[in-house]
């Protein structure tokens, strides 16, 4: 029998990092995300997970930039509020289905189980970190403008981490 296993978004991230002008990073986070897991054993081997990530909540520090990741020139997220995440494998990496401005491709992401413990509150909770890669032209993200000096303003590869937590339900 499958255990459910909800996301603890009090102690949850996601977060991203693009090259700037092809000399330094940005990193950004979402805010607002949720995800649930599903698992047939104790050790998370036969999984099904599946996450959305609401595109509105974009954050990386900068009103100007956040207002341009919304806009239709990246995320859309008037006609595309939500990044979807599908998986059904779990074995040092999650492998599954990403849908990012209604383009969906598969996706490999390194994952590292950190343990199963009991909170005070007598709730069974598991951890997990991943990290990542997409190239944001596979999903429609093409907006840039040319250096001077050559290169590109934003980078095509887009680093994605994240830390979950998972409360058994």
């Amino acid at each position: 029998m499958a255990t459910q296993w909800n996301l603890d978004p009090a102690h949850s991230e996601i977060t991203f990092k693009v090259k700037h002008m092809m000399i330094s990073n940005v990193k950004g986070e979402f805010t607002k995300f949720n995800a649930t897991l599903e698992s047939e054993d104790e050790q998370f081997t036969n999984v099904k997970v599946h996450a959305t990530v609401d595109t509105d909540s974009v954050n990386t520090n900068n009103t100007d930039r956040d207002n341009h990741l919304k806009s239709p020139e990246f995320f859309n997220t008037t006609a595309f509020p939500q990044i979807i995440f599908d998986a059904n494998s779990l074995n040092g990496e999650v492998t599954g289905n990403i849908t990012i401005n209604g383009v969906t491709k598969p996706i490999a992401l390194e994952v590292d189980f950190g343990g199963e413990n009991v909170d005070p509150w007598g709730q069974t909770k598991a951890g997990f970190s991943f990290e990542g890669k997409i190239k944001r032209s596979d999903f429609g993200l093409n907006w840039n403008a040319a250096l001077e000096k050559g290169g590109v303003l934003v980078s095509d590869e887009v680093k994605i981490a994240g830390d979950l937590q998972f409360v058994k339900a």
